[in-house]
């Protein structure tokens, strides 16, 4: 897979749209510097974002791969196919989302034990002090990766791969 050539024929695609790359960040969900990546070849879009962009450009997915124009369309079984990967890719980051949530509530109840502790006036305790350390020490950290891995990108990510797979009712848009 040659990404720069690629590349050049995502940009080709994009100027031939008349748009400029913050234009299609924008409808990708992006940001600018992420199109110039994969524009110069240095980055691929993920799957799901493949996908959009062959829906959007009206090509099929393996002249986007290939880099270059083809005359015969993808079939329904390859485009099922890809959607099925997809679709894994998107179960598995859900999973990890899950733990993730599970890791900002113990994060949570860490901080709740190193409040109880101070509020109590046990912290000068010796035995009460360690465990209010370490449920301080707890809580910074998972609700720093909590913040990172619920932030509202993920969210928008993970709703536009459920767009694209079909799984967003109609009355949720």
């Amino acid at each position: 897979m040659d990404l720069v050539k690629i590349g050049k024929f995502l940009q080709e695609l994009r100027k031939q749209h008349g748009l400029t790359q913050e234009q299609l960040a924008e409808q990708m969900g992006v940001a600018r510097r992420t199109v110039s990546r994969w524009e110069t070849g240095s980055n691929m879009p993920d799957m799901d974002i493949l996908i959009d962009l062959s829906d959007f450009y009206e090509v099929d997915l393996r002249e986007i791969l290939s880099g270059e124009r083809k005359s015969e369309r993808m079939d329904q079984e390859l485009k099922e196919t890809v959607l099925q990967v997809a679709d894994y890719s998107n179960e598995e980051k859900g999973r990890l989302l899950r733990r993730m949530h599970w890791l900002f509530i113990a994060g949570l109840a860490g901080f709740a034990v190193f409040l109880l502790i101070i509020f109590l006036g046990l912290d000068s305790t010796s035995p009460y002090e360690g465990i209010g350390s370490f449920g301080l020490g707890i809580a910074f950290g998972m609700i720093v990766l909590g913040v990172i891995f619920t932030s509202r990108n993920a969210v928008k990510i993970r709703e536009s791969k459920l767009r694209l797979l079909g799984k967003v009712k109609e009355e949720d848009r």
